[in-house]
Order: C-alpha cells, then sequence, then structure tokens
C-alpha cells in the first residue's frame, strides 16, 4: 500500500510519502519478479508434458533458459536416451546461456546414466541461476544436482509449482523410490456398478469418447494387465487403438496361474505389435509353457501365493525390468486383488449413464470385500470430468 503525506506527520522536514512510495516499488518489483519466475516455471512444465509417455523409465522434464527477462532457449525430454531438457535449453541458447536463469522441472542430473550430467554442461554454459520445481528423489542425484551446482557459485532456488511437478512425474516418483511401477486402476461401469450383464456381455458399456480416453492412457502407460478371465470372455488384443504415427503399445502382461488362456486367443498372436508377457504358477503345464515360448511369448513364474500370482513380488519384478506404470484393465477378481493387496496407487473409473442390474451381472472389483464401510477404500483428489455421455472419475486411494 503506499501512504500519502497526509496519512503520516512529516519529521524534521521529510514527508512520509517518499520512503513509503519507495518501499511499495521495492515490494512491487519483488511481487513482479516473483510472478515471472513462476511463468517461465510454468511454461517449463508445459514443455515437459510434451513428452508424455515417451520418456520412461526416465521423468518428464522441461527446461526454460531466460536472461534479461526474455527467453532464450527452452527444451523438454522426449524420450530415454535422448538428451535432457536442460541439454536442449543451452544449444537454443549459445552464448546467450551465459549470465542467464535457468527454469527446470526437475533437479538436473549429476551422474552419467544413457547421457553425460546435466550439471556439467549447465556450469560450463556459466549459467548463473537454476529454478528447480522439485528435487530429484532418485538415490543417484537426490540433492547432489543441486549441491554440484551450488558448490560452482551458481545459485539455486527451489520449489515452485512444487505440487503441479509432482503430480506430473507421479510415477516416474513412485517407482524410483519404491521400486514398483505405479498402478492405475481402471475400469468402466453403469451407474448401479455393472461391468457387464448376467450373460457376460460388456461391449460397450461407454461411448466412443471414452474408450478413446482408455485407448490414450495405452499409449502413455509401460504395462496393461489383465487376468486369464478377461483373455476367455472377452479375447482382446490388448493393443493401442489410436489414429496418428507414433503410437505406443504397452507390454501386455496376463495372469494364468494355471495356464487356461487358449493359444489360440488374440493376445498370443505373434504379429500383434509390442510384446506379451505371460505370469503363471509351476501349475501351468510345461506343455503350455513351451507352447507359449514358440509364439515369442515370455512366460514368467514369480512366487506365488495361495496358487495364485504373488502381486506384490510380480510388481518388483516388473520394476527391475524398468517398467513404471502398469494399467491394470481387470477383470473384477484381478482388480480385487489389487485392491486386496493395497497396490492400487490411482483410480480412473467411468460412469455410464445406463442401468444393467441382475444379482448375478459382476461389479468392477471383486474378491471378498470389506465387512465395514470404515474400512472401504475411499480416494482423495478426486476429479470429475464428462467424457462424451460418460463421467470420469479419478482420483488416489487415501
Amino acid at each position: 500500500m503506499i501512504l500519502r503525506a497526509a496519512d503520516r506527520p512529516a519529521r524534521e522536514g521529510i514527508p512520509w510519502a517518499i520512503p513509503a512510495v519507495i518501499i511499495s516499488n521495492q515490494e512491487r518489483n519483488t511481487k513482479r519478479e516473483e510472478t515471472l519466475s513462476e511463468d517461465f516455471m510454468l511454461r517449463a512444465l508445459q514443455l515437459a508434458k510434451r513428452g508424455k509417455g515417451r520418456t520412461s523409465p526416465n521423468p518428464m522434464v522441461g527446461a526454460v533458459l531466460v536472461k534479461n527477462g526474455r527467453v532464450v532457449g527452452e527444451g523438454f525430454h522426449p524420450r530415454a536416451g535422448e538428451p535432457h531438457a536442460e541439454i536442449f535449453a543451452l544449444r537454443q541458447a549459445g552464448e546467450n546461456a551465459r549470465g542467464a536463469t535457468l527454469y527446470v522441472t526437475l533437479e538436473p542430473c549429476n551422474h552419467y546414466g544413457r547421457t553425460p550430467p546435466c550439471t556439467k554442461a549447465i556450469i560450463a554454459a556459466g549459467v548463473a541461476e537454476v529454478h528447480m520445481a522439485i528435487l530429484d528423489p532418485n538415490p543417484l542425484v537426490a540433492g547432489g544436482g543441486k549441491k554440484e551446482l551450488e558448490a560452482a557459485g551458481i545459485r539455486t532456488v527451489v520449489g515452485e509449482h512444487e505440487n503441479e511437478a509432482k503430480k506430473l512425474n507421479e510415477v516416474f516418483l513412485h517407482w524410483v523410490t519404491t521400486g514398483r511401477p505405479f498402478v492405475i486402476a481402471k475400469f468402466a461401469a453403469s451407474l448401479d456398478g455393472k461391468i457387464a450383464t448376467r450373460t457376460g456381455e460388456s461391449r460397450w458399456i461407454t461411448g466412443p469418447e471414452a474408450r478413446r480416453y482408455a485407448h490414450e492412457l495405452r499409449d502413455q502407460v509401460d504395462a496393461i494387465l489383465v487376468g486369464v478371465n478377461t483373455i476367455i470372455k472377452d479375447n482382446p488384443e490388448l493393443t493401442t487403438r489410436l489414429e496418428k504415427k507414433d503410437v505406443h503399445h504397452p507390454l501386455r502382461v496376463v495372469l494364468d496361474s494355471r495356464g487356461r488362456a487358449p493359444l489360440a486367443a488374440r493376445v498370443f498372436d505373434p504379429d500383434l505389435p509390442g510384446r506379451t508377457l505371460v505370469v503363471t504358477t509351476e501349475a501351468m503345464p510345461q506343455k503350455t509353457r513351451q507352447a507359449l515360448s514358440e509364439r515369442g511369448i515370455e512366460v514368467l513364474v514369480p512366487p506365488a501365493d495361495r496358487g495364485q500370482v504373488n502381486l506384490p513380488a510380480l510388481l518388483h519384478e516388473l520394476g527391475a525390468r524398468e517398467v513404471t506404470s502398469v494399467l491394470v484393465e481387470g477383470g473384477s477378481t484381478v482388480l480385487g486383488s489389487f485392491f486386496a493387496h493395497g497396490l492400487v496407487n490411482k483410480v480412473v473409473t467411468f460412469i455410464a449413464p445406463m442401468i444393467i442390474g441382475g444379482q448375478e451381472a459382476p461389479t468392477a472389483v471383486g474378491g471378498s470385500g470389506v465387512e465395514r464401510l470404515a474400512d472401504a477404500w475411499r480416494l482423495k483428489e478426486i476429479e470429475v470430468t464428462k467424457v462424451g455421455e460418460d463421467l470420469l472419475i479419478t482420483g488416489y486411494p487415501a
């Protein structure tokens, strides 16, 4: 607020209005700089999103170089093995990088991986200041990038748009800290919670817009997982069907403890794009394993859990293979098992405006369920969006 001379008395002939105006201008400039800083970080976040579904096992990262209030370089990480966002921004800026301020959505790496350390490139370019939305929890970095920059005399700032940056890379942050992929439970149901009629008919509960959204999800994840009952009843291909050039087909994971899936199932077609992994137990006949192998299908036998696939062990194995995200599409028994084991990180649900009815019609989440409402799996950070005629509800188990 600017004080006027009439608001406060003069002292020793110096009107109070003068210092009051100077202080107010300083505050205004500081706020303007903070706003500009946040705007540049927002731009970096927007750039990072361009790598969505293509950077695994790396995070999505965007970077913006600013000098004298003007953007002189920017970039994003397009996919693992290619240069990081900071490098693209530095290349675009050239000599303008010297004395500039870098805004990056994740702490720059300070170790050799698929590419050289970004910190060394930043230091060599003469960047004066680096703003990071969040630090990288990867044990290979974990604040080390920030320390290396500071040791080189570069000022660092952390925390601008921290929540947005964490949400953007929720998959990477979970995988790198737990060693397990981020699990998304996805299902479509009627208003009364049914995923099919009592005869098993389930195509289609949702409209074309919702089905397209589901394929966009497949385009972004590393793996899609279903149980053997889904293979037997629906005979899906589990591929990504989108009208664009760079379509990603996630690893198809089929849980089949006893080898009941028919060898003629579409998911075992060797001509399908992508790969299929069958996860089973010692109960699967050896001849079935052999037949799958001859079709180019890998068969994995992790530790069993009372005759069923041990889901936590499976997730650790997938995580070790750099599978950072798994889209669980069912069916009811599989979804029930993932919820019962507390392995679901996010829920994506479509609710269709229809009533199916019937006591024998299956519900989305099977298993024994909970006995008390107090023990029900409740969601937080809920978002509700209309997609075509259907409602899309997303949230995170509390």
